[in-house]
């Protein structure tokens, strides 16, 4: 990989890193679902497109992450079909938080979405090779 995609990818994945500790830290503590619900698809949005840039599928639009996620690893079955549903409903999700002005998510509907967006991220840093939180501790 050549140095300024890896660097790329790199930062990326940092920031989906950051990102679900942000949710972690400031959203959940003071009650911020719709704003978790933001953070969370984020998160999972940069990781996936460190997986695509890495893999020469830009693309600058969430429709496009959406569908270059869809077609060149889930289909392909490299993320489970369960994976794609999760990343298009937290995208649905996220869509909502953000513009939908009576909507407001509660906790039980947010906190289940933090363990599958871990898993995701996860997921993308094992096929990249990058090492993750639960590798690095054993978790």
């Amino acid at each position: 990989m050549n140095p300024e995609k890896a660097e790329l990818v790199r930062i990326r994945i940092a920031n989906a890193k950051a990102t679900l500790r942000e949710v972690e830290v400031y959203q959940i503590e003071n009650e911020l679902w719709n704003t978790a619900v933001n953070r969370l698809y984020y998160a999972c949005l940069y990781a996936v497109t460190a997986l695509l840039h890495n893999h020469g599928y830009d693309t600058k639009t969430h429709s496009g992450v959406q569908n270059n996620f869809g077609h060149y690893f889930i289909k392909t079955g490299i993320f489970s079909k369960e994976t794609g549903k999760f990343f298009a409903k937290l995208f649905k999700m996220r869509q909502n938080a953000d513009y939908e002005d009576l909507l407001i998510y509660e906790k039980e509907e947010v906190l289940p979405l933090i363990p599958q967006a871990r898993e995701l991220i996860s997921q993308v840093c094992l096929i990249l090779e990058v090492e993750d939180e639960r590798t690095r501790y054993g978790a």
